[in-house]
Formats: C-alpha cells, sequence, structure tokens
C-alpha cells in the first residue's frame, strides 16, 4: 500500500506545517469555538498512534475522532482532511530524528550513527514507509532531518553536486532496508505462517519441481555455497530468553551493515579522489 502526501489543500497544508508562529492553529483559539482539550497537535499525536498500532489502512478521521472520544467531524475545524492529517503525521513523527551527533568529526562514524538511528526510526513507525517520496510533505521536520545527513555528508570534502545524489543513495538504502524488516515482521500475522514453515515447505519442493536447479542458476549456487548456509529450521533462531527474530530481518540487518560498509568505502574512494593532485 503506497500513499502520496500533499493531497490536501497546499495552502491549508503548508500553513499547518509550518505553523509554529500561529497560536491559534494550536488549539489556542480567542473568544467561542470548540470546546478546550482539542487541538491540531493533539489530533496529529492520536493519528500517529492510530498508525503505529493498527497500520495506515485504519487511519482515518473517524478512528483519531474515536481516539479523542470526538466525532470526525470536530476534527474539521483544525484540520481539513485526511490529506492534510497525512502530510501532518509524517512531518511531526520526523521530530523524533536526531539532529546533533557529537563527536562526529570523523564523518564516516557521523553517517553510521545516522543510518543506524533512522533504520530504526523507521521501524518505529513503519507506516511512514508507505508515504511516497515521490511527493515530499516539505515541512519543517522533514526538513530539519535532510539538513542534518547533508550536514555530516558536507564533512566528507565532496563537491555539492556529490552530495546531493548521496543523499539520494543513503536515503533509499536505508529505507529500503527498513521496509524489509518491516515486512518481516508483519509477514507472519498477514500469513499465518512463519517463516520455518514457509521455507520448509518451498525448499522441500524445490528440489522436487527442479532437480536440475544447480545446472541452471550456477552464479547462484556458487554464491550460496560460499557463503553462510541458510538452514529453514533455525529460520526464526535466537538466544534463550530472546524474542524469536524472522530469518528475512536477520538477513536484512546483515545486508544493512555490509550494504552500509561498502557505500562508506565508496565514499570514502571519491574523496581520495577528489583528493589527488
Amino acid at each position: 500500500m503506497v500513499v502520496f502526501a500533499g493531497q490536501g489543500d497546499a495552502r491549508r497544508s503548508m500553513s499547518l506545517l509550518w505553523r509554529a508562529d500561529r497560536p491559534e492553529q494550536r488549539g489556542r483559539r480567542p473568544g467561542p469555538g470548540p470546546r478546550p482539550g482539542l487541538s491540531v497537535d493533539a489530533i496529529v499525536t492520536a493519528a500517529i498512534a492510530v498508525a503505529d498500532e493498527d497500520g495506515m489502512a485504519a487511519l482515518s478521521m473517524r478512528a483519531v475522532g474515536e481516539r479523542l472520544g470526538r466525532t470526525a467531524m470536530a476534527l474539521y475545524t483544525y484540520v481539513p482532511s485526511k490529506g492534510e492529517l497525512l502530510d501532518l503525521m509524517y512531518d511531526a513523527v520526523h521530530a523524533e530524528l536526531t539532529t546533533e551527533y557529537e563527536g562526529t568529526g570523523n564523518w564516516r562514524a557521523g553517517l553510521t550513527d545516522w543510518a543506524r538511528d533512522t533504520l530504526e526510526f523507521h521501524l518505529r513507525h513503519p507506516w511512514v514507509l508507505q508515504v511516497s517520496q515521490a511527493r515530499p510533505v516539505l515541512g519543517p521536520h522533514e526538513y530539519a532531518g535532510l539538513d542534518t545527513l547533508v550536514r555530516l555528508l558536507t564533512a566528507t570534502g565532496l563537491e555539492a553536486h556529490l552530495l546531493r545524489r548521496l543523499v539520494g543513495t543513503l536515503s533509499h538504502f536505508v529505507r529500503g532496508c527498513a521496509g524489509t524488516v518491516a515486512e518481516a515482521r508483519q509477514a507472519a500475522a498477514a500469513t499465518g505462517e512463519s517463516d520455518e514453515e514457509w521455507w520448509l515447505a518451498r525448499s522441500a519442493l524445490l528440489g522436487e519441481v527442479a532437480p536440475d536447479f544447480a545446472d541452471r542458476y550456477p552464479s547462484l549456487m556458487a554464491m550460496e555455497t560460499g557463503s553462510a548456509p541458510q538452514p529453514p529450521a533455525s529460520a526464526s533462531a535466537s538466544a534463550p530468553g530472546e524474542e524469536a527474530v524472522p530469518y528475512l530481518e536477520r538477513e536484512a540487518r546483515e545486508m544493512f551493515d555490509v550494504g552500509l560498509g561498502v557505500l562508506l568505502d565508496g565514499i570514502e574512494t571519491a574523496i581520495g579522489r577528489t583528493t589527488t593532485p
């Protein structure tokens, strides 16, 4: 399920997003009006809670109103529609992202910390991954997160045109890994089948329906033979007392660590090219 931000009224949405100096939009409305206790911030907080707990599909003005003990109609005084609400939710939740990294004179350490923090942020709010990057929200917290990444990359000394592309490369990489982990966590509940059950059933059948698999895909088999085995029976193996981790999640986290290292190695190579006389 992909949703697109920026589908509400453009002027109203941007006005609400950048409302820091407009107290009347924070619910402090002078004179007659809706009963106290309801505000843009309260509505956005409730909407985020709905999406965190029940997913994007459960988000509606009615669901948010019920969480606040109000009708959906009561929300429209503050937020015109679900379109504007989605923009506000997306930007508000980005306020959680760290904008200061102490002791990051080492650009590599700074970018590593940023990537790990951003990965965990998306896993706390997996619905954010369903908001398409094709239409940015253009809110203050979204920009703050972007500015942080640019600042960390600027420490590499690379030229602006390279930094611009690296921002996209790193952002998409982290979102991609986060998406895989989030889906791995959701798969068992959505399908009623654990990772172990899925792998055992299909890996057994693969040898039956494709007995020439190794001959047909020699490069793939060579890679698998030379890497760690993937036993389906231990797909969700974990230490005693710890919650079982889906096999695909463990794979995605290893992919994240290795892939991030390769990307940072590439940045280091680019720095070397620009500093070599």
